[in-house]
């Protein structure tokens, strides 16, 4: 089988069409849940396979759904004297207050590195034992793993000049959060790789709590479009469950070893997304053992209180309310040249996808 080729094939994907259509009678509002999705959707041209099927783009960025404030925490903890600071390349985009970026304040010659892996801050702490570096963590369940190699292996190296500011959100608890905000959500498009971690049983509460069907989806047009005649035919007849379309890697329980490695050193904690807010065990931070290693613990980080831009609606997006077409600065004031919100930083920021693939007309 080749992964690629074959679930790009044409004929399949205009039979898949045809089904959808038929099998559908009534209209119903998918969310996906992951920001690869959302990509999909736009490149691919599905988003408009049926006029009775609304795509609704939810918090499944990890750099879209970090909240200013917290920006504004790496940004100080940049301007900190003795720091070095290390972040994923997208975080250096990220506006915060002030119309700051960590990239702005890096050409201004304070000392921040982009990684290609977490571990490559274990390095640069060996390489400065002079100074105090500050993993600044993001992503959801997908890279929270590394976050935990990175922190076993400085522990059992002996580092002791490496520090974390944890940013790990996780996804159930955000579409608890949705659902129970009472938004007009039929199924969801659960998201592939955060699944390879939770495993496909991590969807079965909501599904059930809820009464909405949920599709595991990879991201290539087979994988999209069948999984959205899933959800469309539950959606149809009543039922509510979790379908794995995405089989060759989504097992059940997920990545057992994964997830004991997380537990071993994280513990759940309330998280502020943008847009949604405070959702309650949204996060994760480190535990109380290793409290010595937190850069919001060690570091003074407090912002006060942060504005968002009134102009960027980013918020709603994230929370399903509006289209990236629907911001008044999209595509005019905010590029991903000259980003105004986080959805247009990262690659799999709905803005970002509509900018690259849809017209801005």
């Amino acid at each position: 089988m080749d992964l690629i080729k074959d679930f790009r094939d044409t004929k399949k994907a205009q039979a898949l069409i045809k089904l959808i259509k038929k099998t559908i009678t009534k209209p119903i509002n998918i969310m996906e849940i992951c920001g690869g999705h959302t990509h999909s959707l736009v490149k691919y041209s599905l988003l408009d396979i049926d006029k009775n099927i609304n795509f609704i783009h939810g918090p499944g960025c990890p750099v879209c759904v970090m909240p200013k404030s917290r920006i504004d925490e790496a940004i100080k903890l940049a301007n900190t004297d003795g720091v070095i600071l290390c972040t994923l390349a997208d975080m250096l985009r990220v506006v915060g207050s002030g119309n700051e970026t960590l990239l702005k304040v890096r050409a201004k010659g304070k000392d921040i590195r982009a990684l290609y892996t977490p571990l490559d801050a274990l390095s640069i702490a060996k390489q400065n034992p002079d100074k105090k570096v500050v993993f600044f963590a993001i992503g959801f369940e997908t890279t929270t793993p590394m976050s935990a190699v990175l922190l076993e292996k400085a522990l059992s190296q002996g580092i002791k000049n490496l520090y974390f500011h944890i940013n790990h959100v996780l996804v159930p608890e955000p579409i608890e959060a949705l659902l129970d905000d009472k938004n007009q959500i039929d199924a969801f498009l659960a998201p592939s790789h955060v699944s390879v971690i939770v495993g496909s049983k991590a969807y079965e509460p909501l599904a059930l709590k809820y009464q909405k069907p949920f599709a595991i989806s990879g991201f290539e047009p087979l994988d999209m479009l069948e999984s959205v005649l899933n959800l469309v035919y539950q959606h149809q007849n009543g039922t509510y469950k979790v379908y794995n379309e995405y089989k060759r890697l989504v097992k059940p329980n997920g990545n057992e070893v994964a997830k004991a490695l997380v537990e071993k050193y994280f513990t759940k904690d309330d998280f502020e997304y943008r847009g949604l807010g405070v959702v309650k065990n949204g996060g994760l931070k480190l535990k109380k053992d290793y409290e010595y290693l937190d850069a919001r613990v060690v570091f003074d980080t407090d912002v006060g209180e942060v504005k968002e831009n009134k102009h960027c609606i980013c918020g709603q997006i994230l929370k399903g309310l509006k289209k990236p077409t629907d911001c008044p600065v999209f595509g005019k004031a905010c590029t991903p040249k000259s980003p105004v919100g986080s959805c247009m930083v990262s690659s799999e920021g709905a803005c970002a996808a509509y900018y690259k693939y849809k017209a801005l007309g």
